[in-house]
């Protein structure tokens, strides 16, 4: 089922759209509901095939980083090639909600098991990353049934999009590191759920 805003909409920075809650609301869990205008879209087209390429490479190999002809058909693939609208379609098959947490407003999706006895489980993207990298492990994990495994191994899902990445928002002052956003997803309980049960993530060299 796709999330509809239950309140007057207006559109995020990042081209979806999202409820508009009085002040009394902001800490409310509200509907979220992904859909980015076209115009987004094309602009984005614009820019990747505007970009001005270095020479190439001097060496045939990638031991000065990445080589231009695969740089260029990388660009090339995300210009002509990926189609948003499939990828948007799976995520509006998806509840999605969204909820402000030391003032910032906060993304999530949020799907239960048919198994009332599912471990409710919070489940984190990377930096850079997306909740599109967990779209793949929802139906495993919420009807393990379907998949060779048994009601005993189903679980409630909570996949938020971190601080200033995807339907986030993005934060205005220092300090949303690793440390504090594991603080934010700590919290022992969500609503109409048991403790959240957190799995493990290493994190990069370049996020320590």
């Amino acid at each position: 089922m796709s999330a509809v805003a239950s309140q007057p909409t207006a559109t995020a920075g990042n081209g979806a759209v999202k409820s508009s809650p009085t002040a009394a609301e902001d800490r409310s869990i509200r509907p979220f509901s992904v859909d980015v205008p076209e115009d987004a879209l094309a602009d984005l087209r614009e820019r990747i095939l505007a970009t001005r390429w270095p020479e190439k490479e001097t060496v045939e190999d990638q031991s000065q980083g990445p080589r231009l002809a695969t740089m260029q058909a990388l660009a090339r693939y995300w210009a002509e090639e990926y189609d948003w609208r499939e990828c948007e379609e799976r995520l509006k098959a998806l509840p999605h909600f969204i909820t402000e947490i030391d003032g910032l407003d906060i993304h999530f999706i949020h799907v239960r098991s048919q198994h009332e006895d599912a471990l409710p489980l919070i489940v984190l993207h990377g930096w850079p990353g997306s909740v599109i990298e967990q779209l793949k492990i929802i139906d495993p994990l919420t009807n393990p049934t379907a998949h060779g495994a048994s009601a005993s191994d189903a679980f409630h899902l909570v996949i938020p999009s971190m601080p200033g990445y995807g339907f986030s928002g993005k934060p205005t002052t220092t300090g949303w590191g690793p440390k504090h956003i594991a603080c934010l997803c700590g919290a022992d309980e969500a609503p109409g759920l048991r403790p959240l049960r957190r799995p493990g993530r290493r994190l990069g060299r370049a996020n320590r």
